[in-house]
């Protein structure tokens, strides 16, 4: 039977994962209409199509994952079931990252201005610069799938010395798997520094912009606001990424240093949080997806009221 911090976790965790399908699953199904209406979809509702999908799979595997840890935890000792998440986690992980990234690149080349001819350039073939990120990530993919049997083997040798009582020293297979988080660090640290480096240019381009408005106070100020907008998105998504990466390099020290079973489910449950969280934030920035959100509960608000009287 599941302690009651474990029932805590089970509480919580659903109570995430419901509030991030039903984020996501509102953006999925917003686009839908929007594509089945107008026979196509601009490049931002493109992106935020694919990342709403990608991670209700992830958070589908949290949940298998969150209900193994908690009910069945022994089944991490074989080895065809380890793998089998893993490979799962690893590619629905390695998409949201990419495709957060390629959103923060497109708030960028959207909103900045800039006079170099090379911005200029990628400006105009956006397009191909957003499709050629995701495909240059492969290789990147590539060597998360390299680390994926060091890391399902930890795991499998970690759950089966476990299941055994055994006392769990220092070995070989700790070595591989401190060095597997190492160089899985540096492939999640080249997304982050490309949407670093959209924050950045963006806050450059709004000084220019705030300089030439005080130049010329006649210029109007709507870009301003768009600034901003972007840069609270970029930044947001930026600190998620940041908590996401930190839960998942917990996991691995908690399993390392303190083998327990507690710490683990705190840090998968702060993992939950990044990608049902995230899609509030991009509800309330994008317009669109904004007025049909409010559209929404504007319906339900007066699908309420016409009930009311009825149960009276």
């Amino acid at each position: 039977m599941p302690s009651r911090i474990e029932n805590a976790f089970l509480v919580a965790a659903a109570g995430e994962l419901i509030t991030g399908m039903l984020g996501n699953g509102f953006i999925l199904l917003v686009n839908c209409i929007d594509l089945v209406k107008n026979l196509k979809l601009s490049t931002a509702d493109c992106i935020l199509t694919g990342l709403a999908l990608s991670r209700i799979i992830l958070l589908c595997i949290i949940l298998f994952d969150s209900l193994l840890m908690v009910f069945w935890q022994h089944l991490y000792a074989i080895d065809k079931l380890a793998k089998f998440i893993g490979v799962f986690w690893t590619l629905s992980n390695h998409l949201t990252t990419w495709i957060v990234t390629c959103l923060n690149v497109f708030y960028f080349f959207k909103i900045a201005n800039f006079s170099h001819p090379c911005f200029t350039w990628l400006r105009w073939r956006i397009s191909r610069v957003l499709l050629v990120l995701p495909l240059g990530s492969l290789f990147l993919l590539f060597f998360n799938f390299e680390l994926l049997d060091t890391f399902t083997n930890f795991w499998v040798n970690l759950y089966q010395r476990h299941e055994r009582n055994s006392t769990w020293s220092l070995d070989v297979s700790k070595t591989l798997y401190l060095n597997g988080l190492i160089v899985f660090s540096f492939i999640y640290l080249i997304p982050f520094l490309l949407s670093l480096a959209s924050l950045l240019l963006l806050f450059l381009s709004l000084m220019r912009h705030t300089r030439n408005v005080q130049r010329n106070s006649s210029s109007r100020d709507f870009r301003t606001e768009a600034h901003k907008r972007a840069m609270k998105m970029v930044m947001s998504s930026l600190l998620l990424s940041m908590v996401n990466f930190t839960s998942i390099l917990l996991t691995g020290w908690f399993s390392l240093l303190l083998q327990n079973h507690q710490a683990n489910l705190a840090v998968l449950l702060l993992s939950t949080f990044v990608p049902s969280g995230h899609s509030f934030i991009l509800i309330l920035g994008n317009n669109k997806l904004r007025q049909a959100a409010l559209g929404l509960l504007w319906h339900i608000n007066c699908h309420l009221k016409m009930v009311k009287p009825l149960a009276s």
